[in-house]
C-alpha cells in the first residue's frame, strides 16, 4: 500500500464523518421561520443541533478506536433506514453516507497496523 492510499483509507471515514454532521446541521436551519420570536427560534436551533453534535462526538470517539465508528454509523444507517421505510429518497440521502463511513471505519480498524505503518 502506497503512502497516498494509506492516508486516504484512514482519513476519509474521519472527514466524511465531519463532513455528515456538516450537513445534518444544514436541516436545523428549519428552527427560523417568520413570525417566530428568536428566543424560541434560538431553543429550536439546539434541539435541532444535536444529532449533528451526536456525529461529532461518535467521530471524535472513533478517532481513536475506529470500531466504536464502524459500529455506531452502521446502527444509524440501520436505523434510519428502519424508520424513514417507504422514503428511498431519504433513505439514500441519509443512510448510504452513514453506511459507507462506517464502513470507512471498520475497514481502517481491520489494517489499522498497515495503515499506520505506511502513514508514518
Amino acid at each position: 500500500m502506497t503512502r497516498t492510499s494509506a492516508r486516504v483509507l484512514l482519513w476519509s471515514p474521519r472527514i466524511l464523518g465531519i463532513l455528515m454532521s456538516l450537513f445534518l446541521s444544514l436541516f436545523a436551519l428549519d428552527a427560523f421561520s417568520a413570525g417566530k420570536p428568536f428566543s424560541e427560534s434560538l431553543s429550536a436551533l439546539a434541539v435541532h443541533l444535536v444529532p449533528a453534535l451526536v456525529l461529532l462526538a461518535i467521530v471524535a470517539l472513533s478517532w481513536r478506536w475506529e470500531w466504536i465508528g464502524g459500529i455506531t454509523f452502521i446502527g444509524l444507517a440501520a436505523a434510519y433506514a428502519t424508520i424513514a421505510r417507504g422514503r428511498v429518497d431519504w433513505i439514500l440521502v441519509i443512510s448510504a453516507p452513514l453506511l459507507v463511513i462506517g464502513s470507512g471505519f471498520f475497514w481502517s480498524w481491520r489494517h489499522r497496523n498497515e495503515l499506520h505503518a505506511a502513514v508514518k
